[in-house]
């Protein structure tokens, strides 16, 4: 996908996401040079690239090798361990490269990647991707997170934490009903602390109300003055538990300064999941109240094409369509989710503006709604001035 030779032009009558009325946008030599209002329309939308802040690219476009349909959660846990086995540096790169190409594609700038760390020693995985993500560099920016279970880490976070720190990666574990979780929890914060590093749970993932995870994650970011450094995934267990207890839980997670990523496609796949019986829960943690307590809300793609959830493309605008449906939300309220939000939690500058580059997305839509309504609106991704020759969808 290449960009053509395009030092500058003007785009006009465009509606302009988050902003009302219509706009001419003219840009040169890679940079925005003016936002002005226009008295015509019909030109089509614009909204920022996205950011991508939760995915798995080492278990990715693994579904052709998954030997059934995942019945729960750990089932797929168990299936993907199975699979890792089998890994080599050369299929993880082809995976991973494919879907950062996929990503790209779709307009998305930005993106944060587990992957798996279960034992002492680095996974395969570790230099295959920060090697990508010194290839991807400009395109994607890639940083990575590690992810090992809250029990498994008392053995080895504190060899592996100087290595993240290194790479410029973030912390992670899975947290769910585990003893002694507390501590456990607090000792993650302490490593994090020593080394600077940012956190990102796996909390939750689950439909038991006794799941807690979340709770011993904010009250330790609000003892430790962490505010905007720690990020909690999935919170399914959220949805299953008191409404009122929610509540004041969202409230204390809003001044303590966590973030929660909602991801719709695995949790609403793999969630109260029964042969022959029409899944009842979804798993979808509440992002509406979420949001309205004050607390940044994501939304990201997680697994794609993979045992945990065999769909998926890497296009935000896919994974906010389906949080749209599922939550029940207002397209054009919930766009920051996928752009700008997450990209200013990934350290990055995605709005437009004057003087800003001339990197966004183009819809052949009238709004958001309308590009909601039609996923095969067509798409065309400009990265500083210059138009992407390929385009996604047809024209209308």
């Amino acid at each position: 996908m290449t960009p053509s030779p395009q030092a500058g032009s003007m785009l006009t009558g465009l509606t302009l996401a988050g902003r009302d009325g219509h706009w001419d946008l003219a840009h040169r030599d890679g940079r925005i040079t003016a936002l002005s209002p226009s008295a015509q329309g019909g030109g089509g939308l614009v909204m920022p690239l996205m950011a991508d802040i939760h995915v798995h690219l080492d278990k990715t476009m693994t579904i052709a090798r998954m030997p059934r349909r995942a019945a729960s959660l750990f089932d797929a846990i168990e299936m993907m361990g199975e699979d890792a086995a089998r890994w080599t540096e050369a299929d993880l790169r082809a995976r991973a490269s494919r879907a950062l190409e996929r990503a790209y594609r779709h307009g998305t700038a930005v993106m944060r990647t587990h992957l798996d760390w279960p034992l002492r020693a680095a996974p395969l995985a570790w230099p295959v991707l920060r090697d990508l993500a010194e290839d991807w560099r400009g395109r994607v920016d890639l940083q990575l997170s590690t992810l090992t279970g809250l029990d498994m880490l008392d053995g080895f976070a504190a060899e592996i934490a100087p290595e993240v720190k290194r790479a410029g990666g973030v912390l992670g574990a899975f947290i769910y009903c585990n003893d002694d979780l507390e501590a456990r929890v607090a000792r993650l914060f302490d490593l994090a602390e020593r080394h600077d590093l940012e956190l990102d749970f796996h909390v939750d993932e689950g439909l038991e109300p006794e799941a807690r995870g979340i709770d011993a994650v904010i009250a330790e970011t609000k003892r430790r003055g962490m505010a905007g450094r720690v990020l909690c995934g999935h919170g399914c267990a959220l949805s299953v538990r008191d409404a009122d207890e929610v509540a004041r839980l969202l409230e204390r997670a809003a001044h303590a300064g966590v973030a929660l990523c909602v991801l719709p496609g695995a949790n609403s796949y793999l969630q109260d999941a029964q042969e022959g019986r029409t899944p009842r829960l979804r798993g979808l943690a509440p992002l509406q109240e979420a949001h309205a307590a004050g607390i940044p809300v994501m939304l990201g793609s997680d697994n794609v094409q993979d045992g945990f959830f065999p769909y998926g493309d890497y296009d935000l605008i896919e994974v906010l369509r389906m949080a749209v449906m599922m939550g029940h939300l207002a397209p054009e309220d919930w766009l920051e989710a996928v752009t700008t939000r997450p990209a200013h939690w990934l350290g990055h500058d995605h709005s437009l503006t004057e003087g800003g580059p001339a990197s966004f997305i183009h819809f052949d839509a009238t709004d958001l709604t309308d590009v909601i309504c039609r996923p095969g609106a067509r798409r065309t991704i400009w990265r500083a001035g210059q138009a992407l020759q390929d385009t996604i969808g047809d024209r209308r």
